[in-house]
């Protein structure tokens, strides 16, 4: 057992194994990196050394398989950032001027009427059928339409009164009852 022990002497090759390593990755970091992977692979295949073999030739072939391994796995992984890039939206909207907008919104809504403020609620929020809200509500069908009419004309004058670069408030049209 001594004698394999002392010819798979990988401590005396870390040395060369590390200028090596230096001038493949330039980088000492990464030197250091694929010596240590390159000398776990060799540990782990130590059975497939041959005992007549060149430890020397042997681990260095495993240094230089892994740095080429590395340098694959990493242009594969930066095609691969490249394309999730090229998919994903590289800008994010103003959240501050979607915020304000919204408080001006809601501003707008809570000052219509109850009435008028309920019907709008019921149709343009959660899209039930003018029949629907009319039928929660308890009231007529002519009583909700002429309710909603006026709700959206009040939106439209409040708005018309507001700053002149905020996108208009668009009013919401529920889905119209099957007749």
């Amino acid at each position: 057992m001594s004698g394999d022990a002392t010819r798979f002497n990988v401590t005396g090759q870390l040395p060369a194994l590390k200028r090596y390593a230096m001038s493949l990755t330039r980088n000492e970091a990464e030197a250091d990196d694929l010596v240590h992977d390159a000398v776990v692979r060799a540990y782990e295949n130590r059975s497939s050394f041959r005992p007549d073999g060149d430890l020397r030739s042997w681990l260095f072939s495993i240094l230089h398989n892994a740095f080429v391994s590395g340098v694959r796995s990493n242009r594969a992984d930066a095609v691969r950032i490249g394309r999730v890039a090229e998919i994903t939206e590289t800008e994010i909207g103003p959240e501050q001027e979607t915020s304000l907008r919204l408080a001006q919104v809601r501003a707008a809504f809570m000052r219509l009427p109850d009435e008028q403020r309920e019907v709008l609620h019921l149709v343009a929020i959660e899209g039930m059928a003018y029949g629907e809200a009319a039928q929660v509500l308890g009231i007529p069908l002519g009583t909700l339409m002429s309710r909603l009419g006026r709700a959206r004309t009040a939106l439209r004058d409040m708005e018309s009164g507001s700053i002149s670069n905020v996108v208009p408030l668009k009013i919401v049209r529920a889905r119209d009852d099957k007749r």
